[in-house]
């Protein structure tokens, strides 16, 4: 295969025909790892990313303290812990776009050869770690291995869109009642003596590292207002709306990046919120661009 054909290929929507069992266990695992990467970029925090006792800092140091690859450790010792502050950047944009490709199954492929890329990155970091599972990064390895060669943007996913075999619709009404829900229940838990508090309510399942984000009042309304646009859109085909929507999603993520870790997020959020809210506005754009093909194609089915 040509280097044409390979980008070709790996930019192309990951829906090759599979039985439906397939394709939706690749979804299940697909969204499985976007959870791990959306919760796993709130600690991620700019400007310094940590130091010598905690943070981005911390865990890559662990390169050089306990190496698993000696080249490896020089270049991380030379090059990467004295700036780490652009590293830091680095790795926040790069967890984040993970979480939210894989979350939307938008460029399923993309994401899953970026996510072996980082698992390496990762693993050479700190599987020699004390405490540490060097199998946990092989499986992470192994797991974006299978979704590369997989079709597992073909159920509940952008690219299904991308490539006419999805629905519009049905994407925009599941993410649509998601965002709701969880905005819903941002609201209620921020009720207390601050809900505008810059830490807002942790919207998490318990302690089992599965997490959504933080939201105060004014983020979990904001989240609910973006979820309404995209169900409104999505059952009435609204191009205009599924914007408004995407833009809504956009705006606020782009409020907390630019106020996580330099001052006290107005929605009181993480960089956790800002890829789940990322996360509604690519779907809400993709509902936007394909809502004509699915009124065409119930046109068609009318007649």
């Amino acid at each position: 295969m040509s280097g044409k054909r390979r980008a070709g290929w790996l930019f192309a929507p990951a829906t090759d025909p599979v039985p439906r069992g397939q394709a939706g266990g690749a979804a299940f695992l697909r969204v499985l790892l976007g959870l791990m990467w959306l919760h796993n970029v709130s600690w991620k925090v700019p400007p310094d990313f940590g130091d010598a006792d905690g943070g981005l800092y911390k865990w890559t140091a662990f390169a050089v303290s306990h190496p698993v690859f000696p080249p490896y450790s020089w270049v991380v010792e030379k090059a990467v812990l004295p700036n780490i502050e652009v590293f830091g950047w680095g790795v926040l944009i790069a967890e984040s776009a993970l979480a939210v490709l894989l979350l939307t199954g938008a460029w399923v492929r993309v994401a899953a050869a970026l996510g072996v890329g980082m698992s390496l990155s990762i693993g050479l970091s700190v599987a020699e770690a004390p405490h540490e599972w060097p199998w946990a990064y092989w499986l992470m390895i192994g797991a974006h291995v299978a979704i590369l060669f997989s079709s597992a943007g073909r159920a509940f996913a952008v690219d299904a869109l991308r490539a006419g075999v999805g629905s519009a619709r049905r994407l925009g009404l599941l993410w649509g009642v998601i965002a709701v829900v969880l905005g819903g229940l941002g609201a209620l838990g921020s009720a207390g003596d601050d809900p505008l508090a810059a830490k807002g309510h942790y919207l998490r399942a318990w302690d089992l590292m599965i997490s959504v984000g933080r939201y105060n009042l004014a983020g979990s309304l904001v989240l609910v207002l973006a979820g309404v646009l995209l169900l409104v859109a999505a059952r009435g085909g609204s191009a205009v709306l599924g914007r408004a929507a995407a833009a809504v999603a956009a705006g606020a993520a782009l409020t907390l990046h630019a106020q996580t870790g330099f001052s006290d997020p107005l929605l009181g959020g993480t960089a956790t919120s800002a890829a789940f809210l990322l996360s509604v506005a690519l779907v809400a754009a993709a509902v936007a661009s394909h809502s004509n093909v699915d009124h065409k194609k119930k046109e068609v089915s009318d007649r």
